[in-house]
C-alpha cells in the first residue's frame, strides 16, 4: 500500500507536467506573437506620428509662419541687429514648394507695412524694409523728407544722420518712371531724388535707418510675388554686435522679445 501510494504520489505531478507541457508552449508562442505584433504597432504609431509631426512643420513654415534674424543696421531703431522675428506669412500668400503654383495671401501689401521679400538685384538674399509707395503713388525726397502724392510724411521711425549726400549710378534706373518722362538734366541723390510715379503691380521699398539702407533708391521697385510676409513680432533679442562671451545668453534684450513691430 505504501508503494502505491508512493507511486501515485510521484506520478501526480509527473502525470500533470507532461499534460501541461503541451499547452504551455503553445501559449508561450502566442505571447510571443502578441509582443511582436504590439512592437510592430508601436514603430507603425511613431512612424504615424513623425509623418504627422513633418506636415505640421511644413504647413506651418512654407504656410503660415516664417522666423526671420536681422543681421543689418538698415532698419534701426524699428529692428536692432540681432533680432529674431515672426513673419506672417499667410497675409501675404506663399509659393507651394516645388510646383510654382502660388497660394494668394488673405491681405494687400499696406503703406506703412514691414515686409519680408526676395529683392530684384540678388536671388540669394532675403531682406526685411518697409513699404512705402504702392502702385500709383508718386513718390519723391527732398533733403531727406519723404513726399508721398506731394505730402510730407511723418515718419517718427526714421532714423537721419548729418552725412552729407551723395550720388550713386544705380540710381539711374529711376529715369524709367520719372515723372513727366526721362530728363537729361535728371541726377538722383540718396537724400534728393523723385518725383517718381510707381506703376501697376510695383511697390517701393525703403529701410528705416535711411542713411544706411540699401533699398528701391538703388536696386529698384519690386513685384507682389516677391513678398515673403509681414513681420509680426520680435521672439527674442539679444546684442550680436557683442564681443563678450555668450552673448545670446548675457547680452538678451529682455525688453524687445515679444514686442510687436510698427
Amino acid at each position: 500500500m505504501a508503494r502505491k501510494r508512493t507511486r501515485k504520489a510521484r506520478s501526480g505531478p509527473a502525470g500533470s507536467g507532461r499534460g501541461k507541457s503541451a499547452p504551455e508552449g503553445k501559449g508561450g508562442k502566442e505571447e510571443a506573437a502578441k509582443k511582436g505584433e504590439r512592437r510592430k504597432g508601436g514603430w507603425r504609431e511613431t512612424l504615424k506620428m513623425l509623418v504627422q509631426v513633418a506636415v505640421i512643420f511644413v504647413i506651418v513654415r512654407f504656410f503660415l509662419i516664417q522666423t526671420f534674424v536681422i543681421d543689418s543696421g538698415s532698419m534701426e531703431r524699428t529692428l536692432l541687429v540681432g533680432d529674431f522675428l515672426l513673419v506672417n506669412r499667410a497675409a501675404m500668400g506663399s509659393e507651394i514648394p516645388f510646383t510654382g503654383v502660388r497660394i494668394p495671401g488673405y491681405s494687400e501689401p499696406r503703406r506703412g507695412d514691414v515686409l519680408v521679400f526676395d529683392p530684384p538685384h540678388d536671388d540669394t538674399l532675403i531682406l526685411v524694409k518697409r513699404l512705402v509707395g504702392l502702385p500709383g503713388d508718386t513718390l519723391q525726397m527732398r533733403d531727406k523728407i519723404l513726399l508721398l502724392n506731394g505730402e510730407a510724411q511723418d515718419e517718427p521711425y526714421v532714423v537721419l544722420t548729418p552725412d552729407r549726400d551723395r550720388s550713386d549710378p544705380g540710381m539711374m534706373w529711376q529715369q524709367q518712371i520719372l515723372l513727366g518722362g526721362p530728363r537729361d538734366d535728371y541726377w538722383p541723390t540718396r537724400d534728393n531724388w523723385g518725383p517718381l510715379v510707381i506703376p501697376p503691380g510695383r511697390y517701393f521699398m525703403l529701410g528705416d535707418n535711411r542713411d544706411t539702407s540699401l533699398d528701391a533708391r538703388v536696386w529698384g521697385l519690386i513685384e507682389r510675388w516677391r513678398f515673403e510676409g509681414r513681420v509680426m513680432a520680435i521672439y527674442f533679442s539679444y546684442n550680436r554686435n557683442s564681443l563678450g562671451p555668450f552673448p545670446w545668453l548675457r547680452e538678451i534684450r529682455w525688453g524687445r522679445i515679444f514686442d510687436r513691430v510698427r
